[in-house]
């Protein structure tokens, strides 16, 4: 395959060239290539040629409540997802209080292999009944997972509290792993909800109200500090607000391995959209909730000064039904949304409208994540060696985003009604022309399971 004549985000930096792929992996990127017989050639004269996303934080085929699910599994969820860029995607195992972390692997690797459109790998839950799993962390590494989840809310299930947070961080590191910590003070949104719920306005707007600023930045700070204390890195997730990626910033600067991430709802909503208590208010339910404007533009802000090493999507979906259950008492609305499908039109329209380069967004969306869970440079780049996973994109294709239009399988979108001007037209995966013209061309899902090398086995590029 050769992609000629593209503007390539390429790992000497943003340039116009010509990629060629063979096999799986790219084999040259040159200013001219001349086009060999036989070979497959898009002209991407006008596109921009970029490396397959990494999205690094999905929850295909979640359980939640009763025997139930998220409306993405892999099958759908991978479907959107690679539709949107992403070629690769790191999801999240849980095991059950009577599981191991290989349990855990097992029925994740059932519920992907064979299913998935992208390549995978995942973040291992810990929680407080496998946290001193010594054995555990050593099965995952040799199984190729680094990477791994705990919580610091939901104590009443998932969640861990600090001493145990502590063992995790010690023994992670013994394998040369990460930790990945959803940062909120579980004690005190808690407290807020129950003291919200005894009102009679209690409705999706409370929600929010819980969980103020607060309660994600005490966490942050927390975490990192027993993180300093295990002398381990963390990676904060979905962070929110401006005062915790202030607080990062300042751990970062002070030489500490802290690696922050955010997703394209904290930069383009605020939580002005709960504020009429109703089911579209509930559609746009997630935890940590949205923020006010200040909060997006700091983050925007610790995007350009890189503070911010990720932009994931927190991709787990419900449809409306599902989210029905918390009209009445907000406690009981499944928290999560959409993005996978959408997250690269939207970075890469909104990013460049506030001044980033291509080069800088790929960052962003692929590479940084494949440098801090240990798949670079097999993945996240392009340069030669590296997969030949590539996605092009038109950056004059003006079109609107809606549910009407989405391979997401739920029956709203919180994009709804936003134009974008930047439009996925041909994905690759591992050489394999998957996305042609924006439609996809992969009767059966290929992906596959790729194994990760120890975390930070790279320093981030700055």
């Amino acid at each position: 395959m050769l992609i000629k004549n593209g503007l390539a985000a390429t790992s000497e930096g943003v340039r116009k060239a010509d990629l060629r792929a063979e096999g799986e992996v790219i084999l040259e990127i040159a200013g001219h290539l001349d086009a060999l017989p036989g070979e497959e050639v898009i002209d991407a004269e006008g596109l921009w040629v970029l490396p397959g996303g990494i999205d690094a934080h999905t929850h295909f085929d979640m359980p939640f409540g009763d025997n139930e699910s998220t409306a993405d599994d892999f099958l759908t969820g991978t479907r959107a997802a690679v539709l949107g860029g992403t070629t690769t995607v790191l999801d999240f195992p849980e095991p059950t209080p009577d599981e191991t972390m290989a349990d855990g692997l097992a029925l994740w690797h059932k519920k992907a292999d064979g299913r998935s459109f992208c390549d995978y790998n995942f973040h291992m839950t810990v929680s407080a009944w496998n946290v001193d799993d010594a054995d555990g962390y050593r099965l995952m590494a040799r199984e190729g997972v680094t990477s791994f989840k705990a919580y610091t809310a939901y104590y009443d299930s998932i969640g861990i509290r600090d001493d145990l947070m502590y063992r995790a961080f010690k023994a992670i590191k013994e394998v040369g792993g990460i930790l990945l910590i959803h940062c909120e003070n579980g004690d005190l949104l808690n407290a807020k909800a129950a003291e919200l719920a005894s009102k009679e306005t209690a409705r999706v707007r409370s929600h929010a109200d819980s969980r103020p600023n607060l309660v994600e930045a005490e966490a942050v700070s927390r975490v990192m500090d027993i993180a300093s204390l295990a002398e381990a890195p963390v990676c904060v997730v979905h962070v929110s607000t401006g005062d915790a990626i202030s607080r990062i910033a300042a751990r970062k600067a002070a030489g500490q391995a802290v690696y922050a991430e955010t997703c394209p709802h904290y930069l383009l909503f605020d939580a002005s959209e709960y504020d009429s208590n109703d089911l579209r208010a509930a559609g746009f339910v997630m935890s940590p909730p949205l923020r006010a404007p200040e909060d997006e533009e700091r983050l925007w802000a610790g995007i350009k000064d890189g503070e911010v090493d990720l932009v994931s999507t927190d991709h787990c979906v419900f449809t409306l039904e599902q989210k029905k259950r918390g009209l009445d008492d907000f406690r009981n609305l499944p928290g999560g949304v959409m993005g996978a499908e959408t997250r690269l039109e939207l970075m890469y329209h909104f990013g460049t409208e506030r001044g980033l380069d291509i080069g800088e967004i790929a960052r962003l969306t692929a590479e940084d994540a494949a440098r801090i869970f240990g798949l670079y440079p097999k993945k996240g780049v392009l340069a030669p060696g590296s997969d030949a996973d590539i996605v092009i994109i038109d950056p004059d294709s003006p079109h609107t985003l809606s549910a009407a239009t989405q391979a997401t399988a739920t029956d709203y979108t919180i994009y709804e009604g936003i134009a974008v001007s930047k439009k996925v037209k041909h994905v690759i995966r591992r050489g394999k022309h998957i996305v042609t013209d924006g439609a996809l061309t992969e009767e059966e899902p290929g992906g596959q399971f790729v194994r990760c090398g120890s975390a930070l086995q790279t320093g981030l590029k700055r």
